[in-house]
């Protein structure tokens, strides 16, 4: 399951994922990431990601094929999170990133408001 974080605007979208995130709940993402940057261009997302969280094989599919498809309309990702895993993957995922123009960094769980900060830098605006 997901919710949408209060501090979300303009081209800014901050989800919350806890549990498992369903094919559904995918689309419904990626419809608002759609929305995003069709008004803006580009747009950049703050993930936060609970300790237990799952994805359906269809989700992280249909992830995929959106962020590929899409690089060119991604600014920036900081994903929040306090796993070691999670973190070592977002720093190697983020050399790839960079190569697509992607800004990508993670954050703890803590430094919640300097990962707003961060992607609000250069929040793309209509």
């Amino acid at each position: 399951m997901y919710e949408i974080l209060p501090r979300s605007d303009g081209a800014v979208l901050g989800v919350k994922v806890s549990g498992t995130l369903t094919i559904e709940e995918e689309k419904e993402l990626i419809a608002k990431a759609d929305e995003l940057v069709s008004t803006y261009g580009k747009a950049s997302f703050v993930v936060v990601l609970g300790k237990h969280v799952g994805v359906s094989l269809k989700a992280v599919a249909s992830d995929i094929k959106w962020i590929i498809t899409h690089m060119d309309k991604i600014a920036r990702v900081a994903v929040v999170t306090d796993s070691k895993f999670v973190s070592a993957l977002v720093d190697i995922d983020a050399a790839f990133a960079n190569l697509a123009g992607i800004k990508e960094k993670h954050f703890s769980t803590a430094e919640l408001d300097a990962a707003w900060d961060w992607i609000e830098e250069t929040m793309p605006t209509p």
